[in-house]
């Protein structure tokens, strides 16, 4: 069952939300005295949300699906390649990928929930999406997957990958985001996927290849 999203509840996560990157661990004494490490929470990253980068308002009410997803899914754009690894050139690539799914594919908005730059910035694709992942109890019904777009949450990672690797600051993003996600909705390291395990495509490349390093990558941090 989905619901609209309320204008409220999309203001209440119009904000750039976020922590330094990446998981730390505290070392507890045993009653031996022996010290073994113990996992603590996976930080928020920073991610700027759809009214930091001025996305457009969704053509409909986007809507709410009352469960948590059960999966990740791994895109590439297929964009050309940038150099440019500014904020500012993330901003745009939101901007860019909104418009062509608005315009192009006649989509109510951005159809994957965030999105990830070639630099490492991290971005809100389909309103909503940053409120319910905060929250850990809902998720926004994408556009991303067919068959998996009210049980998965899809990223998109800027670039195309069909025969080279992306930057390492792209990939470093990616495990943080993935394990982040992971752990505000209880998804297991082993559910991610990418785009090409359900339908027929290429996307998302060379990174599908790289998801058996992914998940282990994930679930180092999950501790």
């Amino acid at each position: 069952m989905s619901v609209p999203v309320s204008r409220r509840t999309m203001l209440r996560g119009a904000v750039l939300l976020g922590a330094a990157a990446g998981a730390s661990a505290l070392t507890q004494v045993g009653g031996d005295g022996s010290a073994r490490a113990v996992a603590t929470p996976v930080d928020q990253p920073v991610i700027a949300n759809c009214a930091t980068w001025s996305a457009r308002p969704p053509s409909s009410a986007v809507s709410v699906v009352q469960s948590r997803p059960n999966k990740i899914i791994i895109h590439h754009t297929a964009f050309p390649n940038t150099t440019d690894y500014s904020l500012a050139r993330a901003y745009q690539n939101s901007r860019d990928i909104q418009n062509l799914h608005m315009d192009s594919n006649g989509w109510l908005d951005s159809g994957q929930h965030f999105t990830n730059s070639r630099g490492g910035y991290l971005t809100e694709g389909r309103h909503g999406s940053l409120y319910a992942l905060l929250h850990g109890q809902t998720m926004v019904q994408g556009a991303h997957c067919v068959g998996q777009n009210s049980q998965a949450i899809g990223i998109e990672n800027d670039g195309i990958y069909l025969d080279v690797q992306p930057p390492q600051a792209l990939w470093d993003s990616l495990i943080v985001f993935c394990a982040f996600t992971c752990q505000q909705y209880g998804i297991p390291a082993s559910e991610i996927y990418g785009h090409k395990d359900f339908n027929n495509t290429q996307c998302p490349g060379l990174l599908h290849g790289r998801l058996p390093e992914l998940r282990s990558a994930v679930a180092a941090r999950l501790g």
